[in-house]
């Protein structure tokens, strides 16, 4: 009877267990990412970001405007090292540095990490190649774009303007996979 009872609190209790000493998933940096998704075969999806405004959300904290802006809301530091601006113009911004790959930059501003999820244990072509696989390992495809992408893009943020539509910028920097033909 004991042994039954100990199997079955084991059973229960050590997916738990398992659960709570699971290593977090770490951040590889959009470098890493762009090593695979930067052909037409991919649909160029590193080209469309380094082209897009995310790409460059760290660089225009360093501008003279984002520090006036800075200013006008109180914060005594300019904005490049303020926390309330770079928790949005910075992918995996204040989290541990263990979780930081050697090829993360902050500079990169707001990576592919930031919408799909740190990378380190999806990162692998053969993970990569099944959706279901990728999924487990951490990768994140969004389809409630405007509480998503609302977690940065909303009033809060001094330049949000009301009216701001997720969806219709989101067609400007969609980058799908191109169905094979």
């Amino acid at each position: 009877m004991l042994k039954r009872i100990i199997v079955t609190l084991l059973l229960f209790v050590s997916p738990f267990l398992l659960a709570q000493n699971a290593k977090p998933h770490g951040y590889v940096g959009a470098e890493m990412c762009g090593m695979c998704h930067k052909t037409e075969k991919q649909g160029n999806q590193f080209g469309i970001w380094k082209e897009s405004k995310h790409a460059q959300a760290y660089q225009v904290l360093l501008s003279d405007e984002a520090n006036k802006i800075a200013k006008e809301k109180g914060f005594t530091t300019p904005a490049a090292k303020t926390p309330e601006c770079l928790k949005c113009h910075v992918t995996a911004y204040g989290v541990d540095a263990s979780l930081l790959g050697p090829k993360y930059k902050m500079e990169d501003g707001v990576q592919c990490e930031t919408c799909h999820g740190p990378g380190s244990d999806y990162k692998m072509l053969s993970i990569m190649k099944d959706k279901t696989k990728a999924e487990a390992a951490g990768l994140q495809v969004h389809t409630d774009l405007k509480t998503f992408c609302a977690t940065c893009h909303n009033s809060q943020s001094p330049t949000y303007k009301a009216g701001w539509d997720a969806v219709a910028s989101f067609a400007k920097i969609k980058h799908d996979i191109p169905k094979a033909q």
